[in-house]
């Protein structure tokens, strides 16, 4: 197992029906190791690590995961190393551990890429050896001895490592960190329009202020064939008039468009980051599990209190180190001939006494304004099918969409949230989020907002 697994750039760039990626895969959702807990593929698809460590604004937390069980690189990385993606129970931390530092001590040096960059671990991680290029020598502060370092100190090196190296995975920027790959970016440039916010100002407000710049442009100048090309997607590199009645739909919301089509997508969604490393439940999860169990299933659900969850932690919470034969039922992929199985997101992180970390920042964001220690109770039964929101640049290499998986194209998508507004306005969906009924799509509207989330297409590599 390595992380390429399910998050592969270039390996299949030159398979048939495969392409590039942006640190995602092909699956709707992963294959794992199969063990006797008879899980052979994840409960959710493979986001695109690119952007995964951007800066988040003030008072969101650092999450990772759709869940957001993970509040940094080292941990997120350390997780799924001795983790269940990686073949182990919950129980086996030790036994991960001890055979990671192992493969690095033993490590001969042979591979093409040691050959490259240095020889065996044992060298390159100690900072010794003629043959490790200058470039490639570890700075002194990081060095370690994996022959005399514990196991626990050689993983915690390697998964320092490959966190330092996923906080540089971004999309194209400029030395003053703008974004410049796409076309939607070349467009904001050639019409002079802000690229980012300003120094105080939210993502939403400068979402708001780009709309304003947009609507007051005379002659837009857009973006052609002749000013760039896409070698990776098979698209042109434009932003034209159908990329730009997108753009406003995207940025339209309906407190501001009294009448006509508003989007609404800037709500969770924002520029330039085009996401607000946020929860939100879209309806994803419910429109899976209807397509199962029938229309209205999932409403009818019964699912447990925070309360009732602990006193039957196995029957209610994920697997753990206590309990590695627990259901998780409500962190499954839904099937057939079991009702009670379903993922609920961050439902089964928040007030989970297994994930300790990520419970204050958590709490603080589902805490409402002017709200006083609401209990977890509450919290919980908010918190159903809350998924982190993830960005939208370069979506052409990161599909099937959704945290299901179940979206084959952007076309799809938007009219999932077609459909899912209207029904979160006829109150028949569960638990949705506010935003959600604020939408106001037509199917006439779907070609635009696609293409304009095309334009966020780059030749990442």
């Amino acid at each position: 197992m390595n992380c390429r697994q399910c998050h592969v750039v270039d390996d299949a760039k030159s398979t048939g029906g495969g392409g590039s990626r942006s640190y995602s895969d092909f699956a709707r959702r992963s294959p794992i190791p199969a063990r006797e807990d008879g899980r052979t593929q994840t409960p959710r698809n493979s986001p695109s690590l690119v952007n995964a460590s951007l800066t988040r604004p003030a008072k969101t937390g650092f999450f990772l995961h759709f869940d957001g069980e993970f509040t940094s690189l080292r941990d997120l990385v350390n997780g799924t190393y001795t983790g269940r993606n990686y073949g182990w129970l919950p129980n086996e931390s030790a036994a991960a551990i001890h055979h990671i530092a192992t493969v690095i001590r033993q490590d001969n040096g042979k591979g093409d890429l040691a050959k490259a960059f240095g020889g065996a671990y044992r060298f390159v991680l100690k900072g010794e050896g003629n043959q490790i290029p200058e470039a490639f020598r570890i700075p002194a502060h990081l060095r370690i001895d994996v022959m005399k370092a514990t196991d626990e100190q050689v993983v915690r090196a390697a998964t320092t490592f490959v966190a330092i190296y996923m906080n540089q995975l971004l999309f194209s920027q400029d030395d003053n960190g703008i974004f410049n790959g796409s076309p939607y970016d070349l467009f904001l440039k050639k019409n002079s329009l802000p690229p980012s916010p300003g120094k105080h100002e939210t993502a939403l407000a400068y979402g708001r202020r780009l709309l304003a710049r947009i609507n007051a442009l005379n002659t837009p100048k857009f973006v052609t064939p002749a000013d760039g090309s896409l070698q990776l997607h098979a698209q042109s590199f434009q932003f034209g008039a159908t990329e730009l009645a997108g753009l406003k739909l995207f940025l339209s919301e309906p407190a501001f468009t009294p009448s006509g089509s508003a989007g609404n997508c800037i709500a969770c969604h924002a520029p330039p980051a085009f996401t607000d490393f946020r929860f939100h439940n879209t309806g994803a999860t419910q429109e899976e599990y209807d397509a199962i169990h029938s229309d209205g299933s999932f409403k009818a659900l019964t699912i447990p209190s925070h309360t009732q969850r602990l006193m039957n932690t196995h029957e209610f919470l994920p697997p753990n180190a206590s309990d590695p034969t627990a259901l998780g039922r409500f962190i499954s992929v839904p099937i057939v001939n079991d009702p009670v199985r379903v993922d609920l997101g961050m439902w089964n992180v928040i007030g989970n006494p297994n994930t300790p970390k990520p419970q204050r920042a958590l709490i603080q964001m589902l805490t409402r304004p002017g709200e006083k220690k609401p209990k977890l109770d509450t919290l919980v039964d908010r918190s159903i099918a809350h998924f982190k929101t993830p960005g939208l640049r370069d979506l052409g290499h990161s599909g099937p969409y959704l945290h299901t998986g179940r979206m084959n194209t952007l076309e799809d998508v938007v009219q999932f949230y077609v459909k899912f507004s209207a029904l979160s306005r006829a109150d028949a969906v569960r638990n949705p989020d506010p935003d959600i009924s604020k939408i106001q799509l037509e199917d006439s509207d779907v070609d635009a907002l696609a293409k304009f989330l095309k334009s966020l297409n780059e030749d990442y590599e």
